[in-house]
């Protein structure tokens, strides 16, 4: 029985990490999705205030997950968790739609000098 109730705690203690890893990537992916919502209105400022918010953000998650790997490296047991392997995949789906997002406003702002510099060329 107090094996049982070992691993118990054991799926608990990685269902709470793994719920904070989705909660923060979660909370990320919105900021990122307004930070493409900003680049689309050409709110520059909004959507860099926006995508350091969802770093930060991703960052949280990052944290949990990396905690939870050095508790296994150091010895702790950890029973497989779907959940905790579906945060994982939330956490680095969610850094890849950042960094997408980033590179995106970095093209926005390449276009919108051009943009600028054909506008001036034209008024001369």
């Amino acid at each position: 029985m107090a094996v049982e109730n070992n691993m118990d705690d054991e799926l608990d203690q990685v269902s709470a990490e793994a719920m904070q890893i989705i909660m923060s990537a979660g909370d990320a992916r919105v900021s990122c999705n307004d930070a493409l919502k900003a680049i689309a209105e050409g709110n520059v400022e909004s959507a860099r205030e926006l995508i350091k918010k969802a770093e930060g953000q991703i960052a949280e998650a990052h944290h949990v997950q990396t905690d939870a790997i050095q508790g296994s490296i150091g010895g702790e047991t950890q029973a497989y968790s779907l959940l905790f392997a579906h945060a994982q995949d939330t956490l680095m789906t969610v850094y890849s739609e950042i960094h997408m997002t980033k590179q995106l406003l970095l093209i926005f702002e390449g276009y919108e000098q051009r943009i600028r510099t054909l506008e001036e060329k034209i008024a001369k």
